[in-house]
C-alpha cells in the first residue's frame, strides 16, 4: 500500500529546474522546502507554490546546514520521502586556466553538495520507513566534456557515489531506499544564460537543448519507477556511453560535436533564445 505524501526537500530551488521540480512535489501532495544560498529568491519561489511550501537558505557544501534543512521538514511534515539534490554550479574553461576557488566550487557543490544531501536524507529515511533521493547530474557525468573538465569530475563523481550508495544500501539489506540520478543535456536554465557567446560551453549546446520541464517529466518518471541512471534525452545518453566506452573514438569525434554546438550558439544568439526574438527570451526558462 501506498503513503500518504509526506515531506520532501529540493536543493538549488530558487529558480529554474529546481523551483519546477519543487512545483512537481508540491503537485504530487508532498510538503515541499526549497533551499537555497540565495534566501530571496528561494523565499520568492516557494511563495509562488502556495502554503505547501517553505523555503531555507542553505549553503549544501556545509553538511549541518543541509542536515538542519532535513530536521526542518521532518519537524513539518513528519517525515522526509523524497530529497533531490538539483543544486549545481557550471563554470566553463580548461582546468588550467581556473583558479583554484573556482575549481573547488564546483566540486564542492556539484558532488560534496550530493553527497551531503544525500547522506542526511538517508539517515532519516532509514528511521522513517524509506524514500527516494533524486540526483540531478548531467550528461557530463557520463562521458569526456570538452571546455567543461572540473565540471565533468564533479558530475562523474555524482553519479559514482550514487551507484557505490546503492551498492552499499542493498549490502546492507536496506530495500525500501532508492536513489535515481537523472542525466539531462544541456537545459535553457540560468545555468546557460549567459553561455551563448562562450565557446567554451559549445558541448552543452550539442544536442537538443532541453526545457526544464522536459527534465521535470524525466523526475516524475522515476519518481513513480525508479532508476538508477536515467539519460535525458535517451539518445544523447547512449553517444555518452559509447563515447566513455571507447575513449580514443570519443574523443576524435570532440570536433565535430563542438562545431556542432558552437553553430547552435550562433543560431540563438541570432534568435535571442531557444523562445525566438522579443523582449528578454534569452531569459526565459
Amino acid at each position: 500500500m501506498s503513503r500518504v505524501p509526506a515531506g520532501a526537500v529540493v536543493t538549488g530551488a530558487g529558480r529554474g529546474l529546481g523551483q519546477q521540480i519543487a512545483r512537481l512535489l508540491v503537485e504530487r501532495g508532498h510538503q515541499v522546502l526549497l533551499t537555497d544560498r540565495d534566501a530571496d529568491s528561494v523565499r520568492a519561489a516557494a511563495g509562488e507554490l502556495g502554503p505547501a511550501a517553505t523555503a531555507l537558505a542553505v549553503d549544501v557544501r556545509d553538511h549541518a546546514q543541509v542536515e538542519a534543512a532535513r530536521d526542518t521538514i521532518i519537524a513539518r511534515a513528519g517525515r522526509l520521502d523524497v530529497w533531490v539534490n538539483n543544486a549545481g554550479v557550471l563554470v566553463t574553461g580548461p582546468a588550467w586556466e581556473q583558479d583554484e576557488a573556482t575549481r573547488r566550487l564546483m566540486l564542492e557543490v556539484n558532488a560534496v553538495g550530493t553527497i551531503n544531501g544525500t547522506v542526511a536524507a538517508i539517515g532519516a529515511m532509514r528511521a522513517g520507513g524509506g524514500g527516494h533521493v533524486v540526483n540531478v547530474v548531467s550528461l557530463a557525468g557520463l562521458t569526456a566534456v570538452a571546455g567543461e573538465a572540473v565540471y565533468a569530475a564533479s558530475k562523474h563523481a555524482a553519479i559514482g557515489f550514487s551507484l557505490s550508495t546503492m551498492a552499499d544500501l542493498r549490502a546492507a539489506g536496506v530495500k525500501d531506499i532508492r536513489i535515481s540520478c537523472v542525466c539531462p543535456d544541456g537545459i535553457w536554465t540560468p545555468m546557460l544564460h549567459d553561455k551563448l557567446t562562450d565557446p567554451d560551453s559549445a558541448l552543452s549546446f550539442s544536442g537538443k537543448l532541453l526545457r526544464p520541464e522536459e527534465v521535470v517529466t524525466a523526475v516524475r518518471a522515476v519518481l513513480d519507477r525508479p532508476r538508477l541512471v536515467t539519460a535525458v534525452p535517451g539518445w544523447r545518453g547512449l553517444l555518452s556511453r559509447l563515447a566513455d566506452a571507447a575513449p580514443s573514438l570519443g574523443l576524435a569525434a570532440v570536433p565535430l560535436v563542438v562545431a556542432r554546438g558552437r553553430r547552435t550558439q550562433r543560431r540563438l544568439l541570432v534568435k535571442g533564445g531557444p523562445t525566438g526574438p522579443g523582449p528578454g527570451s534569452r531569459f526565459r526558462p
